[in-house]
């Protein structure tokens, strides 16, 4: 194994289940608009981070707002974000910044895979929704993420570790997060659309340290016809 650049996870007053173990075929089902429902990810790493590559899949029935993955350190509540403010838009947030991503309408809800990455060498954000690529972006070239931070599915922190918004969280089902320490290849990037893992991800689903706090659920995965 080669090493890794790794993240250290402060977590304070956390209050809620724990679970490590493999959730294939599983999800985090969100039921409800909430101000304290949220998924917490362990990492043990003490490395910054100058790369990486995010990968989940969800479904979601919203219009307004919602946080998908947020990574808050102390120096930044959006070191790395996935959100959406719009339907038809993702932005992605690298050191408090921000690129966003335009996506063509869809005709009706269903699951969804998306991947993000970012290179501190060139800067370079690249997004892929359904294993295809969109046109590449660029956002602080030369930054590096800090290893001290609090990794929070379906909420937004605005602060490390909460500061959760209603109006902000997530309602619906999350599965297959994962996370790399490095930027993947479009051929890496589906194979994990189809559940083949490339090796050493900080966060791997079939191997998942985590917390759950309130409402949120482990669920059987149900999937749609043509998924």
């Amino acid at each position: 194994m080669v090493p890794l650049p790794s993240l250290l996870l402060v977590l304070v007053c956390l209050s809620g289940s724990f679970g490590q173990k493999d959730l294939l075929n599983k999800v985090f089902a969100f039921p409800a608009s909430s101000s304290t429902a949220a998924v917490v990810l362990h990492v043990s790493n003490q490395e910054p981070l100058t790369k990486l590559t995010v990968c989940l899949r969800y479904y979601t029935l919203l219009t307004r707002p919602y946080s998908l993955f947020s990574y808050a350190t102390r120096s930044s509540s959006n070191d790395f974000l996935i959100i959406r403010f719009n339907p038809d838009e993702y932005s992605v947030y690298v050191g408090g910044s921000v690129v966003k991503f335009k996506v063509a309408p869809k005709e009706k809800p269903s699951w969804d895979h998306i991947c993000v990455s970012w290179d501190s060498t060139n800067g370079l954000v690249q997004f892929w929704l359904n294993g295809e690529p969109l046109p590449r972006q660029g956002l602080k070239k030369g930054y590096t993420i800090s290893p001290e931070a609090s990794i929070v599915l379906g909420q937004d922190q605005d602060s490390f570790g909460g500061g959760f918004n209603i109006t902000q969280s997530f309602v619906g089902e999350i599965s297959d997060v994962n996370l790399w320490p490095r930027v993947l290849s479009l051929t890496g990037i589906r194979m994990v659309r189809h559940n083949i893992d490339p090796r050493d991800p900080l966060i791997k689903w079939k191997s998942l340290s985590y917390t759950i706090k309130n409402e949120v659920f482990v669920e059987d995965f149900l999937v749609p016809q043509g998924v």
